[in-house]
């Protein structure tokens, strides 16, 4: 079954990325600071707002609203992911198994990521509250709170969150919610 993705111009998307064979690279500050990197260089290229995001060992989440007559987000990703990879240092080369990977690839990222768009404010805050209690759902922390690699505490700043949102509630999401 071949994937058919939706374009939409002013968009806002729900995003998955998820590592090769889920090898957990986004542990250290210097990867993430090279994730925010790639980015950075990317939003200066191609303009988008970065709405909420999670970085967890394996996988990245992210909701970005696209510009005005732009529904340009693969190009996007392929400049993220491949900045990411040009720069990343990684472990040796001969740790990492090359039986699958491609040409030119060097086993960092999954080909695919998965993207929803956002159909209105209800969708929006649903899919805002799964990113940030995705650290919690892998059992990473105990509460949102605590996950330092998400924009979690940039909301509670902003007042749209208690800063102990999500350590006592039981949040219940949909049986394949996140698609990660």
């Amino acid at each position: 079954m071949k994937y058919k993705r939706y374009f939409q111009n002013e968009g806002t998307y729900f995003f998955t990325a998820v590592t090769y064979n889920r090898r957990k690279i986004f542990t250290t500050e210097a990867e993430i600071r090279l994730l925010h990197g790639a980015i950075e260089y990317v939003q200066q290229r191609h303009p988008f707002e970065l709405i909420a995001y999670c970085i967890c060992p394996d996988h990245i989440h992210m909701i970005w609203t696209l510009p005005e007559n732009d529904s340009d987000y693969p190009t996007r990703w392929r400049l993220i992911k491949s900045y990411f990879s040009r720069n990343w240092p990684g472990p040796d080369s001969h740790t990492i198994s090359q039986s699958r990977i491609g040409k030119g690839e060097k086993g960092i990222w999954q080909r695919r990521y998965w993207e929803h768009y956002i159909k209105d404010d209800t969708d929006l805050k649903n899919h805002i509250e799964y990113i940030h209690f995705n650290p919690v759902k892998h059992r990473l922390v105990q509460t949102p709170i605590e996950w330092q690699r998400s924009s979690f505490k940039d909301y509670v700043h902003n007042g749209l969150y208690a800063s102990n949102w999500g350590s006592e509630e039981n949040l219940n999401f949909l049986d394949g919610f996140g698609k990660e």
